[in-house]
């Protein structure tokens, strides 16, 4: 199906929402903070403070294994000094988008949804390491948003997507094709709407549209090479949101693994077999994290 149809097919869907979650006010209000050229941490906290869900989990994050603290930090500004000015945006972003899309809808759960996206962010942080990538934060949340459609279309075309999970329910056809056939677009599209919608840079844009389709990008090619990789790695692993147990793939088919060889030459002598231990050893504090931020929402909605 041509890739502007299905473009066109996704603004139709995503217009009709009236109600589309936006990036919360406090995170707005962070984001717009950190680009100030002189922004001082205390003033960082004293904002997200005011947001007693993004502060919770902001303190669950910090003190899970993706940021290794030597010690639990008690503290929002403590937390805030040890992560740094450049980690709070990522925080600020994630804690929202998280806070914006956090209801089961039928046999999609949401925190299965986030599971997988925050395995896919923490992999594409490894593999923009392992490549000399510049920007591992920009990897780390193309991962985590790479994969918004999905979580639109569970929420807002339920019965639909609903039809599409069962048409792909231990089958062997990818969910992109299964959306094109069943809904007319993909949620690579719907999620390109979103991330236009809240003004998302474009290098962000491109990602979530072209994160299976890597060969096509223009504007950051590895970048969305590594998202593709990540999310395979994840999809034949523990953190794929369910029915794909049936997946595999040939690392050396990938047009995403081309990609990064051209970036980065020494990919050839990557131990494939001890990646894939270090993913599963990674598994366990993925889903311990993002039960605990649930929780954590759970407790502060009391």
């Amino acid at each position: 199906m041509d890739k502007l149809a299905m473009i066109q097919r996704a603004e139709e869907l995503v217009g009709t929402i009236e109600d589309l979650p936006t990036i919360p006010v406090v995170a707005t209000q962070v984001l717009l903070l950190l680009d100030q050229p002189e922004v001082r941490v205390e003033d960082v906290a004293d904002l997200m403070l005011t947001d007693q869900v993004m502060t919770a989990r902001v303190m669950k994050m910090v003190n899970s294994p993706i940021f290794k603290p030597g010690h639990d930090i008690t503290s929002l500004r403590l937390a805030l000094v040890y992560l740094g000015l450049k980690h709070i945006r990522e925080l600020a972003l994630t804690t929202s988008l998280i806070n914006a899309f956090d209801a089961d809808t039928g046999d999609f759960q949401i925190s299965a949804f986030w599971e997988h996206s925050f395995g896919v962010g923490m992999v594409s942080k490894i593999i923009a390491e392992k490549i000399g990538y510049p920007d591992l934060e920009k990897a780390y949340i193309g991962g985590i948003i790479h994969d918004l459609g999905v979580v639109f279309l569970s929420q807002y075309q339920r019965e639909n997507f609903q039809a599409v999970l069962d048409r792909i329910k231990d089958k062997p056809i990818k969910l992109v094709d299964a959306e094109a056939e069943l809904l007319g677009t993909t949620h690579c599209e719907i999620g390109l709407c979103m991330a236009r919608k809240w003004n998302f840079p474009e290098v962000y844009c491109e990602l979530i549209s072209q994160h299976h389709t890597p060969a096509e990008a223009t504007i950051d090619p590895v970048l969305c090479a590594i998202v593709n990789l990540s999310d395979l790695f994840c999809g034949v692993r523990e953190l794929n949101y369910g029915g794909r147990e049936w997946v595999s793939f040939n690392l050396s088919d990938e047009a995403a693994w081309q990609i990064l060889r051209n970036e980065a030459p020494n990919l050839a002598n990557l131990d494939i077999e001890r990646f894939c231990y270090e993913l599963d050893d990674a598994i366990p504090d993925v889903k311990a994290l993002v039960s605990s931020i649930f929780t954590s929402h759970e407790q502060a909605g009391d």
